[in-house]
């Protein structure tokens, strides 16, 4: 029988652990889990595997925007080719659609810059529990069997390594993390940019704000790599502690 007191307890353990503070890596190490986040966004092999944690924060921007700004979100699905879609109903033009329609491609980079600022401030703990908290939410959203499975592994990954490892082993878990996310977030908009250049994605992101903005879809991608950059430049100097 779990008692009144036992359950407050352990209310209370689990309070400390996510509000209380946990020494980060040193410096070295900081180094060497942001090589290991390039060398997975760097080679094409791995590239195609890794993105997809990429495309899970791109169409988990697109469904967290379109709730925020009054949209109906509708479902998300990712598929193996690391593509996604995220179908939301309402006003089909307006603030919230441009909103929405800017969050994907921002959303790497922007929880790279949020889990930096966490990671800067040694709330280690408190990071990979808020991860699992989205991925759960966006979990609830997902419409396919292989979106079902990569976000099912990738929030079990973060689950097994914040219950069953040492704080040193979840400390590099969430800086390789981070890295990832404020790298991985900058090589997208390269490759769209490559594919408009050449013909392809004509309903691209960036395509989809022009015509919602009458903005030219360069000057959207100019953005877009904007604060892919930002976000690196100033996630990476909170990370190493500069």
């Amino acid at each position: 029988m779990v008692t009144t007191h036992t359950a407050t307890a352990a209310a209370g353990d689990l309070w400390d652990r996510l509000s209380g503070t946990q020494s980060g890596p040193e410096l070295w190490l900081v180094a060497v889990t942001g090589l290991v986040a390039l060398a997975a966004v760097l080679p094409g092999s791995l590239w195609r595997l890794s993105r997809n944690a990429v495309t899970i924060a791109h169409e988990g921007g697109h469904g967290l925007v379109a709730l925020l700004t009054g949209r109906s979100l509708q479902g998300i699905r990712l598929h193996s080719d690391t593509s996604g879609l995220t179908v939301s109903r309402g006003k089909p033009t307006g603030l919230g659609m441009v909103l929405t329609a800017a969050a994907g491609y921002t959303a790497a980079p922007l929880l790279g810059l949020g889990g930096a600022w966490l990671l800067a401030a040694d709330r280690i703990t408190l990071l990979l529990w808020v991860a699992t908290g989205l991925l759960l939410a966006l979990l609830l959203m997902v419409r396919n069997a292989y979106g079902l499975l990569t976000v099912t592994l990738t929030g079990a990954a973060f689950v097994l390594v914040s219950w069953l490892t040492e704080p040193d082993v979840q400390s590099a878990f969430a800086y390789t993390a981070v890295w990832f996310m404020l790298l991985g977030g900058v090589r997208p908009v390269f490759e769209l940019q490559s594919k408009r250049r050449g013909g392809g994605a004509p309903d691209s992101d960036a395509d989809q704000l022009a015509r919602l903005t009458h903005v030219p879809a360069a000057v959207w991608l100019g953005f877009f790599h904007l604060v892919s950059f930002c976000c690196l430049i100033g996630g990476g100097r909170w990370l190493l502690g500069l």
